[in-house]
């Protein structure tokens, strides 16, 4: 039995545990003409019911699939012949376990498939027609425990509607706890891996080294090999291509905003503001192949004309298409929070006789500023983000430099390169990932503070 078609059962029976309660309690005072005397409208007794159906039921299969193969796969081995463990390490045996499941499930197995083996799976597969038949009795159970519960408070005296509400309240808490647990949970994991890392790479070489080559010698006589984990060349590299992607898409998205919110016509607008947001869908490798294929070449080509070296790839071919990129976070975000100012300012400054540039400068501008500068923010962090258009146009050198005609690399394109692969875990070249993570988290927490001091000063002033 497949995982929706019993999520399908179950809201089924929801849907009819709904119907049957309300009947019963509008049943309860005698008809529709009695619906006053109920405590609550006959719709919270069916939602009550339905709650009751569903909540449980979801709870054991959620526990069930999280639970059942580990139990299933216990019992299998307490079965197993010694034969097939004897003299076998964890990984053979693990590979030894995966073999029987595959069998017992028709898919292929990477070995010879022995007597044991096969009387295993045939085991392993009596287990879980079992499992399956337990599963399928402990939701009936719970399905028709909360259809009686519901059905015999149906009773006019009844809150129903008080309980129904402070059973969404508690189901909103739980699923926002668990957005907060998650974050929690990836700072903490992140942090961990971080630490395990810093103890075999000093802090001091990590944040002030000017060297990032983190390729570890196996060997005393390896040659390439150095070890280097300083991160000063990256962060300058992010912000170096976040800089010139900045660069080109505040003014353009800002100006473009104030275009078409003060300026356009509502025909023009109607067309420039959907084909402007249609950047915002392109995917960023056909992004990343722009940068590549056209203007990185292009500058390249420039330059030479002027005198100037110019790498093939370089930051500034990678900032200029990812400033592109992220016009239409600026100008769209922009726009709505212009929008947004009570057309009555606009009328009270041109009451006082301010033309129309005036008004968008000394008030439009003041009152949206909060949200101009949330939304340049969201776009910052876009652009630090941002991977495939570095990778392509920018390369992957390490680079210490302020020239943006220079190759270079960000902090998110190492992440991916050092996690490419296989690598050994715990070693210092992937635990560096973790590190790298962790140290960007706390540059964009940091940013975000700023951003928000900024943003409620200015809003300080303006109210």
């Amino acid at each position: 039995m497949t995982l929706p078609l019993l999520l399908l059962l179950i809201l089924v029976a929801m849907a009819l545990a709904y119907q049957l309660v309300r009947k019963q309690a509008i049943k309860n005072v005698g008809g529709v003409s009695g619906i006053k005397q109920l405590h609550s409208l006959p719709a919270y007794y069916g939602y009550y019911a339905a709650l009751w159906v569903g909540i449980p039921a979801l709870l054991i299969l959620l526990v069930w699939f999280g639970l059942h193969d580990r139990i299933i796969t216990a019992l299998m081995i307490e079965q197993m012949p010694a034969s097939l463990t004897a003299e076998q390490s964890s990984g053979q045996v693990s590979l030894i376990i995966n073999d029987i499941k595959n069998l017992a499930t028709g898919n292929i197995t990477s070995g010879r498939i022995t007597e044991d083996i096969q009387a295993t799976a045939d085991h392993y597969a009596r287990l879980r027609d079992i499992a399956q038949m337990t599963l399928w009795g402990l939701i009936m159970a719970a399905t028709l425990a909360g259809m009686s519960l519901a059905w015999r408070r149906a009773k006019p005296e009844f809150r129903a509607r008080n309980r129904v509400e402070n059973t969404v309240l508690v189901v909103m808490v739980v699923f926002s706890s668990i957005a907060i647990i998650t974050t929690l949970g990836i700072v903490l994991s992140v942090l961990f891996e971080s630490i395990l890392f810093f103890q075999e790479i000093p802090w001091t070489q990590f944040f002030f080294g000017t060297e990032w080559s983190p390729q570890i010698a196996l060997r005393s006589d390896q040659v390439g090999a150095s070890g280097a984990f300083g991160t000063i060349p990256l962060f300058t590299g992010t912000l170096l291509i976040s800089a010139i992607a900045m660069l080109v898409a505040v003014p353009i998205g800002l100006l473009s905003a104030i275009y078409l919110s003060e300026y356009a016509a509502p025909a023009v607008r109607g067309i420039a503001k959907p084909v402007l947001e249609v950047l915002a869908g392109i995917p960023t490798v056909v992004y990343g192949f722009f940068a590549a294929l056209t203007v990185a070449p292009y500058i390249r080509e420039l330059g030479d004309s002027l005198g100037l070296h110019v790498a093939s790839e370089s930051a500034l071919a990678a900032g200029l298409v990812m400033g592109i990129m992220i016009i239409p976070f600026v100008s769209s975000l922009s726009d709505d929070v212009i929008n947004a100012v009570p057309q009555s300012m606009r009328d009270g400054s041109h009451a006082l006789g301010a033309t129309q540039s005036e008004t968008i400068r000394r008030v439009i501008f003041p009152a949206a500023l909060p949200g101009i500068v949330g939304g340049i923010l969201l776009a910052v962090s876009r652009a630090i983000g941002e991977t495939m258009i570095v990778v392509m146009a920018a390369g992957m050198a390490a680079n210490l430099t302020a020239n943006p005609l220079d190759s270079v690399t960000t902090v998110t394109v190492q992440i991916v390169t050092l996690l490419t692969g296989d690598q050994e875990f715990d070693s210092a070249k992937t635990l560096a990932a973790f590190a790298l993570g962790l140290t960007l988290f706390v540059v964009t927490l940091i940013l975000n503070i700023i951003a928000l001091h900024i943003v409620r000063k200015y809003r300080e002033q303006y109210e």
